[in-house]
């Protein structure tokens, strides 16, 4: 077999549907029957998922660190706020999309600076420009609020037939349809050539541009894209809370965002949604037990992840999966996927 035709066989077989994907979502929709009470939370854990993902595009597959990245997550916060404050687009969905072209929009011009450094340049310049924003957003307080934020935001029924409600029940649905349909856009463009591409940069870039791969085409497509996913999560954050502050920025929410990528691993995209609901779950856990330290457990379970090992851990949760596999499979078990080897 060629070489060719040898790497397309295996991006076909990586980009083929696993049993264990299926029964995550089905998992997933399951919790909405098995927790009727915890929509809100829920909802929360979607939000963050799919903000996880957005970060996962740009860190796992073309290696860029963003410590800012809360910087598009608040302007399609604040651009589905005021579409709905002031009545220019009344249909959420609708004004979900625009606020995510805000958010493109911004993501497109600031990626030239993004791409002119590396590593610690990359830090400090994307941070900054959530910094900037944030100073933006606060100096124009005629639009913005300030720092009280938007009042009276009032969320129309999504499609004109479903209203959000009180319990959180349909933006529970409505996040997740969102999250699945972005996820499958994002699952496709990873098995593409396009994400073999990113691979490639993240791997070495020198090489890849050596082969004719356009190295800062790629990257800067992708920064868009990720921007792109970042003001979906900002806008379904202001649409499912009828809020919208200056917190969005804050520096606080992307640290907590590479916690979550930390916890639940970078370069497959199931990871940021597993980091969402295990880093929700203990934060809320820690939280009712000690409210004034939850930080402190939070940060003492990082340190077991890095003392044991992500794949360790992995494996350790696979035990009772794979016995059951081998049970009733053969000799058929669930592989371990790590940050190296994940599709």
């Amino acid at each position: 077999m060629s070489a060719p035709s040898d790497v397309g066989q295996v991006a076909r077989l990586h980009a083929r549907w696993h049993w264990s994907e299926i029964a995550f979502w089905i998992l997933t929709i399951a919790c909405a029957f098995l927790f009727p009470s915890r929509f809100l939370i829920m909802t929360d854990i979607v939000r963050l998922a799919l903000f996880a993902l957005s970060l996962d595009l740009i860190l796992g597959y073309a290696g860029i660190v963003s410590l800012g990245h809360a910087a598009f997550f608040g302007v399609g916060a604040y651009c589905a706020g005021l579409l709905s404050l002031h009545g220019i687009i009344n249909e959420p969905v609708i004004a979900l999309i625009v606020a995510g072209l805000a958010a493109t929009l911004i993501g497109f011009l600031t990626s030239f600076l993004v791409i002119r450094g590396v590593d610690l340049t990359r830090l400090m310049v994307t941070l900054g420009i959530a910094l900037l924003l944030e100073a933006l957003a606060e100096r124009f307080s005629n639009i913005t609020g300030g720092t009280d934020g938007l009042q009276g935001i009032e969320m129309q029924p999504i499609l004109g037939v479903f209203a959000f409600d009180m319990f959180g029940k349909v933006g529970f649905f409505y996040s997740l349809a969102v999250l699945f349909a972005l996820f499958l856009l994002a699952r496709r463009i990873v098995h593409s050539p396009f994400g073999l591409s990113l691979r490639a940069i993240k791997n070495n870039p020198l090489r890849a541009a050596a082969i004719g791969v356009p190295v800062n085409r790629r990257l800067i497509a992708v920064y868009t894209l990720a921007a792109f996913y970042a003001g979906i999560a900002g806008a379904l954050f202001t649409q499912t809370t009828a809020l919208a502050s200056l917190d969005v920025f804050s520096f606080e929410r992307s640290a907590d965002l590479m916690l979550v990528l930390v916890i639940g691993g970078t370069g497959y995209l199931y990871g940021g949604l597993i980091g969402a609901v295990v880093f929700k779950m203990l934060q809320e856990f820690f939280s009712s037990l000690t409210p004034q330290y939850w930080q402190f457990w939070i940060g003492l379970v990082l340190v077991v992840i890095v003392l044991l090992g992500r794949d360790r851990l992995h494996r350790w949760a696979l035990w009772l999966p794979n016995l059951i596999v081998k049970q009733f499979g053969g000799a058929k078990s669930v592989v371990a996927v790590s940050e190296s080897d994940a599709p």
